[in-house]
């Protein structure tokens, strides 16, 4: 079983509530799950904390994703213990961060992943925040298990890729015509209101495809 695990929160150091600032009129977190839900997975799961239940699970349930509650700063720990409950074989892991994830690259090294067997797979190289993560289980499990490291447990999987003589590693370069250094992940008050010009840029396109997305950056790099 695939699934589809989003990990989000209400509190952000850097830009507070930044999940619930709107876009298009909606919560971010929404666009980012009615993004993910195109993504060809069996279960979607929004893996968050107490509060973030709180708030989310109207939106959560109206995109079609089951809500999970787990540790508010050890997500490694929240992972592991959202597997024990949903019982996936391979985690699509995925941040509420970015609104313009793509579901076409997502699908992509999903495909990749399960043809080499690999325990963790990433595309490199696009523009930061278009991409998810995926990995086994077991190798969650694993990481969950073997390392005591803080650095690991807030950011799931780092503990995978310093071991490549443990986990079979995918990490391949994106294809050409989709490479880039620009970020549109939010993270600061001017990430937001960079894609949120990005998406007013869009208006009229109601889920804009990863082509209209590259096409716009390129266009506003003046590339």
């Amino acid at each position: 079983m695939i699934a589809v695990f989003l990990q989000a929160r209400l509190d952000s150091t850097r830009l507070p509530g930044k999940a619930l600032l709107p876009l298009r009129g909606k919560p971010m977190v929404q666009m980012v799950m009615e993004r993910l839900r195109r993504i060809s997975a069996d279960i979607y799961v929004l893996a968050t904390d107490h509060e973030g239940k709180q708030r989310f699970t109207p939106m959560a349930e109206k995109a079609g994703f089951q809500v999970f509650e787990g540790s508010k700063e050890d997500v490694l720990e929240r992972f592991c213990r959202a597997i024990e409950t949903f019982k996936p074989k391979t985690v699509i892991r995925a941040t509420g961060d970015n609104p313009l994830v793509s579901w076409e690259l997502a699908d992509r090294i999903l495909e990749d992943h399960v043809r080499l067997k690999a325990d963790y797979s990433a595309f490199q190289g696009m523009p930061l925040g278009l991409g998810v993560e995926v990995v086994e289980a077991s190798a969650l499990l694993q990481a969950g298990k073997e390392t005591e490291d803080p650095y690991d447990h807030e950011h799931v999987t780092p503990y995978l890729y310093r071991n490549p003589d443990t986990f079979f590693l995918h990490r391949p370069l994106v294809e050409l015509a989709y490479r880039g250094r620009t970020r549109v992940t939010v993270d600061t008050e001017a990430d937001y209101r960079k894609v949120e010009g990005m998406y007013r840029e869009l208006e009229s396109i109601e889920m804009p495809s990863l082509e209209e997305i590259i096409h716009l950056i390129r266009r506003l790099e003046g590339l």
